[in-house]
Order: C-alpha cells, then structure tokens, then sequence
C-alpha cells in the first residue's frame, strides 16, 4: 500500500455530464472556483479541460485555457495544474455503411501545435498525453492518437519543461508510455495515470489493475481511477495497489446513489477514505518534489 497518496480531483472533462448535473463547472470563473475549493479540500493536483460557456460542449479555446489559469494562479492557494491535451483527437466516422466522408460535427482532429497551443502558452506543471488510440464508448467515435502524434506531442512538451502525465486506457498503451521513456521522449519519473472502466479500455477490476501496476518500469508514479459507481471505492483500490488517486465531476457526478456531488465534495470523501486507511495527503509542494515539477509564477 502506498501511506503517500497524492489526490487529483479532474474537475470538469468534456462529456455530455452538464446535462446531468448542474453541479459540474462549465465557465472558466465555475472550472477556477472549483480549482480553489478542491485544493482547500486536500486535492494537490487540479486537472483542467474547459468548455464553451454557453453550451457546455467541450473546447479547446486558448482563451478559456487563460482565464481559468489566470483565475486559479491569482488566488490565495496553492494546487498544480494539470491541463488536458487530449482534445483534438477525435474522429466520428459517418456509419457502417458510409465511414466516409467523416462525421464532421463528432470529428475534431488538429495537428500537435494547435493541440498544445494551451499548454505552450499557458506552461501548466503537468499536461496529459494519452498514450493510445480506442473505440471510446459506442458508435462510431475513435479517440486518435497516432505513434508519430505522439512522439511529436511528447517531444514538445518536453522542450516547454512540462511533465506529462500519460493517460493509459488499456495495456497496450503502457507498451506506448515505455517505448516514449526509453527513446527518451519523456524524462524520469514517469507519470502514469490508469484510466479503467471506460468502454472499450481496461476493465476496472482489482486483477487488471494490478496486471498493469505490474508492467510498470522501475520508478514510475502511477494513479489510479475508475468512473461511475467504481470511483470512490477504486479511492481505496490504488492506494492498495501502491499508486495516488483521482476522484472528480469528469468521472462520477454521484456522491452517493441519487446524491449528485460537488468536486470538493469528492475531493473530501477521497481524504476520509484514505486517511481512514492510515494514508497521509500529500501537499502541492510535496508533490511537487516527488514528480520534479517546474513551479510555474
């Protein structure tokens, strides 16, 4: 077990869970405020999308990026930023029949610059790659992620002195995250986030957890969660299995059956769950030390 954890509260994400909850922060001032208040509950690391402020759809506006960061390095409280870069990966094929032409109101496809203009900018402590292409739940959606995108994207970020956390849906992709290390496209300590019980990724079961906890490389640091119904109890599963933990509104909007929930809400579930194990709540700082992250002003 790990008696060190490190919580990671994803506030927001891009799915259709705005039309669920009115809990789940749609504005940049909404991302930020939850921002603070998760690192008031004991969340050192806050992990970022945005969305347009009118709709609620995902977006990848730099514009929002900014402000939200702005917001959150302004105020009176310490938290790392994690900011997504998995957007602009998308492909909506048009049917079975008709793949092409492509779905283009589903299919958001960018090069790596324009999907890591945010994070150029903005220099966040931590970015996400995620390490992989999968059928992403039904339909006809693929989340995109080429072997050349992702050196091109890894390359990059490394040159801004960000550190990546790679997004590892199933197991293939943590082949992907050590091929990344060893060509020296990432630096030392990997950050592994393990993304389960999304369909068509790796199931959130305690045996596949620990079958990919198992092919990691020496030193790495990994997380662990799990959406829906499996998020507050995968709390306990990845402290238990060596690794630091994600709750949020990305993930699970519920508290409890029927009981919608607010990110601080999860936030500090997640503590009273793990410090009840006996685990210690890292701070930002330590974090910081422990992953070799560049403080940003």
């Amino acid at each position: 077990m790990n008696f060190e954890v490190f919580i990671t509260t994803a506030l927001t994400g891009s799915g259709d869970t705005t039309a669920k909850s009115d809990k789940v922060p749609v504005t940049p001032e909404e991302i930020a405020r939850d921002a603070i208040e998760v690192a008031k509950a004991g969340a050192a690391v806050a992990h970022c999308h945005v969305r347009e402020p009118d709709t609620g759809s995902p977006s990848r506006r730099l514009e929002l990026y900014r402000e939200v960061v702005d917001r959150v390095r302004s105020a009176d409280v310490d938290v790392v930023l994690n900011l997504t870069a998995g957007m602009g990966g998308d492909l909506m094929l048009g049917g079975i029949d008709h793949p092409l032409p492509l779905d283009e109101a589903g299919t958001d496809m960018a090069g790596e610059a324009e999907r890591l203009a945010h994070v150029s900018e903005l220099l966040p402590e931590i970015c996400t790659l995620d390490c992989g292409t999968m059928n992403f739940a039904e339909g006809d959606y693929v989340m995109t992620n080429t072997p050349s995108m992702l050196r091109a994207m890894a390359r990059r970020i490394q040159a801004l002195g960000v550190r990546p956390e790679i997004e590892v849906f199933d197991t293939g992709h943590l082949v992907m995250a050590r091929k990344l290390l060893a060509e020296g496209l990432i630096d030392d300590p990997l950050l592994i986030q393990f993304c389960t019980g999304i369909p068509y990724g790796a199931p959130d079961d305690p045996l596949t957890l620990l079958s990919m906890v198992g092919q990691l490389p020496p030193g790495a640091v990994f997380s662990a969660f799990s959406i829906g119904r499996m998020q507050l109890p995968f709390v306990a599963m990845a402290a238990l299995a060596g690794g630091n933990v994600r709750v949020g509104l990305e993930d699970n909007i519920y508290l409890e059956r029927g009981v919608l929930a607010t990110n601080a809400q999860l936030t500090e579930r997640a503590v009273t769950i793990l410090t009840t194990m006996g685990a210690r709540i890292l701070t930002p700082a330590e974090v910081r030390r422990k992953l070799s992250l560049r403080k940003r002003p």
